[in-house]
């Protein structure tokens, strides 16, 4: 199974529980796990050419030209991390189909779980930065989600806008370091970039990249100070805990530094910055941790400070602390999901997480206590258990460290760090399950059927399973990783016992010392309260308060709502940017002739510029105003014929026609005259601003065709290769569904998502008060008696299949003469409206039942079916193929792969401009327009 492929899997997944939930919350979560087995099956096929020294790669090329391919790697670290995400992904998903009450809603959780697990192995796999970059941010969107699935609950909400906050700023910093990274190497594949470390490092441009990747990856793993984000997400439901931070949401900035590690380690910078933030945060979480009375909340900022750990020792820069952070990374997943599964099944089964109201569940829930105990006392570093030999790597390397010349500091910082860590695993096996049994719980506490312990179960297996024989099942897996983040061949030996070395004796002094300071608890509790205790929640909530003040008052101080004012600022701007590029860029000399002026092309201009004029001064004659802008349109049309551009003069007479025939039914239900609402200074400020910004435009525009630059005209390639490369004669066409393809595919995209804002505006429209008044409005002036002549009525019946088989012909011919998808879309578009124009909304949504949603849909799914198509045969995204068939009796004729991509267009295009009429026809119908209520029919024998 290719990488790409067990990174599509989860999405894949991410489909299945909407489908699914109908059958039951189990059919849904059965789907999402078998997903999540199945991927988690192609990546161990992988383990034994991984643990070889091998790399399995996939290349898929997507946009080449700026670097931006679906590239894919599977290597050791990238197998330790896929293992995690989809192996513990597998346990939570089981887990959370018995932890979720009848009242949550399986189906979008289940699918917002699975698009996270998804991004994560997309990051984990991902062979490109700027694709990396694209999971990174979906992480940050799917955990958003995760994090707020209890809407109701207030801090559900703020916990899910803070992570969105911090981590998106921090993907936005992380973006910036990512291109400088690509700059320097020349690529943006991660594979070159691993291998130019000496020309990364010796660049200016080192410094600002480090600082802006780690920021990303600081964020991201709540390295101090952007760490308070993470308790305050401890709102989501247990599983969402469990898994986004122990194995994957705040792994990944931990994963972003282990895989640059090769390239940006090394340094004084790497180490005074990485190790310094990892020793603070180390520290901080856990002094933190000790005194929280929520369950969560004590694991959250543990969590906090074993992040720490783990970027202290990657920042240390040795390939001994690199495998000491690999072990750890495996370590902290286990024990801290199974930690986290467990407070959930305490909340679950208790109804609370306080600590101070909970005591003695070790004779109520026996399984829930032999699972928190074997955890916890790995997550202090006691034998047997793996978070023993983690701790013992870690002080060791903390030992021999030497941080800004104090030999001595890192080792004892590490070894006080650890002895609050003893404190905070102690406090949660003895107030939480030792001592007398206590009757005041809200719920009576049991152990919870087997739906809920078992993933917990199988994780504390784990713990004790890589304590006693950590070479056979972890020494492999972390020597794989070890090999993939230093670049070298590390054979690590793991083991309980070393002698009395100089970390087992700081193991033996934070044991002891965090036994006694679990006894000294309550009086360093009761110091803390009365001290001050800044809180980074409520400072980030100040800050983005006060910037969303000024934002608002910056806003409301640039624009008031006036379409006019803000028009005008934009025009100002836009001249004054243009001029100050002018003034400051290097033009050359004016060396192209001018065309000569003909009297038709005088005629022409001077026509422009007088309807242009008379539409301005008469513009609050609405429907005067819409005829002269027609006439502007069709001059324009005769300008392209003029200059020998018959596609831009089809697609514009096109384009004039359904605007105005769209805006002539909305001006329906408009005034037919603009209110004057401004005086002779405002008007005479407009003009202005008009007048130079079109002074600007066209002395631009001047400028710019009078000279040549110094690049090569793109369009003589066009021209050259047009017909070799995309099959067609019309080389206009051939940019639009060939050469530039994914500028047609996006805007085609977005002209659909414009139809349904529309149509999404006027369901509010229709509803509550604006419908009740639409319902009894009645027009300004009195209307014709023939509302629907018979001369236009016939006309338009007549001209329907016309319209229909030249917009086919249209259509068919776009290839090699002018024509094409968008052209044809706006004719049979025109034959449509032309209905409702001379026989009524009414009539017209009577006769016809299309679901224009479903046109849209069908349009953009067509043509991204085709340019997907192209990867089948190794092409990039949206290549043409083509070829000539030879029939008998039949000139030769192409046949071409765009041709597809051109009928998406078309059903985009019919489906938007016909959606907007529908949205028109509606609001009609709830002004109570009897409109055609006995419609004039042309067939007598139809009932009326």
């Amino acid at each position: 199974m290719s990488p790409a492929l067990i990174a599509a899997l989860p999405f894949i997944g991410a489909l299945l529980p909407g489908l699914m939930v109908r059958a039951g919350r189990s059919a849904a979560a059965s789907a999402c796990a078998a997903a999540s087995a199945l991927a988690l099956l192609g990546l161990l096929l992988h383990a034994p050419a991984i643990t070889a020294g091998e790399v399995i790669a996939t290349r898929i090329q997507w946009m080449p030209q700026i670097g931006l391919n679906a590239d894919f790697r599977l290597d050791g670290l990238g197998l330790l991390f896929g293992i995690m995400i989809l192996g513990i992904g597998l346990l939570v998903i089981l887990y959370a189909r018995h932890y979720l009450s009848q009242a949550d809603a399986a189906g979008p959780f289940f699918t917002w779980l699975m698009l996270f697990q998804g991004a994560m192995t997309g990051i984990v796999l991902s062979d490109n930065i700027l694709m990396m970059l694209v999971f990174w941010e979906l992480t940050s969107l799917s955990s958003f989600m995760l994090i707020g699935f209890w809407k109701h609950l207030p801090e559900g909400r703020q916990g899910a806008r803070m992570a969105l906050t911090v981590t998106g700023l921090g993907g936005l910093a992380m973006i910036a370091g990512c291109l400088m990274l690509g700059q320097v190497a020349g690529s943006y594949r991660l594979s070159d970039i691993l291998a130019v470390r000496g020309a990364i490092q010796g660049s200016p441009l080192y410094l600002p990249a480090l600082v802006l990747i780690l920021i990303g990856a600081f964020t991201k793993s709540a390295q101090f100070p952007f760490h308070f984000w993470l308790p305050r997400a401890m709102a989501a439901p247990t599983p969402v805990s469990a898994y986004l931070h122990s194995a994957t949401m705040v792994k990944a900035g931990i994963f972003l530094m282990a895989r640059l590690w090769p390239v940006l380690a090394g340094t004084p910078e790497w180490t005074g910055i990485v190790a310094t933030a990892g020793l603070v945060t180390m520290l901080a979480g856990a002094v933190i941790a000790l005194f929280q009375d929520d369950l969560k909340g004590l694991l959250a900022y543990s969590t906090i400070s074993h992040l720490g750990l783990i970027t202290m020792l990657l920042g240390l820069g040795t390939e001994e602390a690199a495998v000491a952070a690999v072990f750890h990374i495996i370590a902290h997943a286990t024990f801290k999901a199974a930690l986290f599964m467990a407070a959930g099944i305490v909340d679950h089964e208790a109804h609370t997480r306080s600590i101070a109201r909970l005591g003695g569940l070790r004779r109520l829930m026996p399984l829930t206590f032999a699972i928190v105990l074997v955890a916890a006392l790995s997550m202090a570093g006691i034998p047997p258990f793996s978070g023993f030999i983690s701790k013992e790597l870690m002080l060791e390397n903390a030992a021999r460290a030497d941080l800004g010349g104090m030999a001595w500091l890192v080792g004892a910082l590490a070894t006080l760090g650890a002895l609050v860590s003893v404190a905070y695993s102690l406090r949660m096996i003895v107030h939480v399950f030792l001592g007398p049994v206590r009757q005041d719980h809200p719920a009576p506490p049991h152990d919870p059927g087997i739906g809920l312990w078992l993933a917990p179960a199988l994780l504390a297996a784990l713990v004790v399973v890589g304590g006693l024989a950590p070479n056979l099942t972890l020494g492999w897996l972390v020597e794989a990783a070890a090999a993939a983040v230093t670049g070298a061949h590390p054979h690590p030996h793991f083991a309980l016992w070393h002698g009395f070395t100089p970390a087992l004796k700081m193991s033996l002094a934070a044991i002891l010392g965090g036994a006694a300071l679990l006894a000294l608890w309550r009086p360093a509790n009761g110091l803390r309260l009365a001290l001050p205790r800044p809180d980074a929640g409520a400072i980030f909530d100040d800050m983005t308060g006060t910037a969303a003040a000024w934002a608002r008052r910056f806003t409301s101080g640039v624009t008031n709502g006036s379409m006019s004012r803000a028009l005008a600022l934009l025009m100002l701007t836009a001249t004054a940017a243009g001029f100050a590029a002018w003034q400051t860029g290097r033009a050359g000399p004016e060396v192209r002739p001018m065309l000569p002026v003909t009297p038709i092309a005088a005629l022409g201009w001077v026509m422009a510029m007088l309807a242009t004029g008379t539409m301005v001064a008469l513009h609050r004659r609405r429907i005067l105003a819409l005829v002269l802008v027609g006439i502007v349109g069709l001059i324009v049309s005769c300008a392209f014929v003029y200059l020998s551009a018959p596609d831009l003069a089809l697609t514009q007479i096109t384009v004039e026609v359904v605007t105005v025939m769209l805006l002539l039914l909305a001006l329906n239900f408009l005034p037919k005259r603009t209110v004057l609402d401004t005086g002779n200074v405002k008007r005479g400020a407009d003009a202005f601003v008009a007048a130079l910004t079109g002074l600007g435009v066209g002395i631009l525009a001047y400028a710019i065709m009078r000279r040549d630059f110094a690049f090569p005209s793109i369009k003589d390639y066009m021209l050259a290769t047009s017909h070799d490369l995309g099959g067609g004669d019309n080389v206009v066409n051939v940019i639009l569904v060939d050469f530039r393809g994914y500028d047609t595919y996006g805007e085609i995209t977005v002209l659909g998502i414009a139809a349904l804002t529309i149509f999404a505006l006027t369901e509010t429209l229709l509803a509550g008060r604006s419908g009740r008044r639409l319902s009894a409005w009645k027009g300004d002036m009195r209307r014709a008696g023939d509302r629907h002549p018979l001369m236009l009525v016939v006309a338009t019946r007549v001209l329907l299949p016309i319209s229909l088989v030249v917009g086919l012909y249209i259509f068919l011919r776009g290839h090699n003469a002018p024509g094409g998808g968008f052209v044809a879309g706006l004719i049979v578009s025109v034959a449509l409206v032309m209905q409702y124009m001379a026989s009524g909304f009414a009539w017209a949504m009577q006769r016809q039942n299309i679901p224009y949603h479903t046109l849209i849909g069908l349009g953009v799914l067509c043509a991204g079916i085709t340019g997907a198509g192209a990867w089948f045969a190794g092409k990039p995204f949206l290549t043409s193929a083509f070829g000539y068939v030879h029939l008998i009796g039949v000139e030769p004729f192409e046949l071409a792969t765009a041709m597809g991509f051109d009928t998406g267009v078309f059903l985009a295009v019919v489906g938007a401009v016909m959606l907007a009429l529908n949205s028109l026809s509606r609001i009609a119908r709830a002004a109570g327009q009897r409109v055609n209520a006995e419609p004039m029919d042309i067939h007598p024998e139809r009932p009326r």
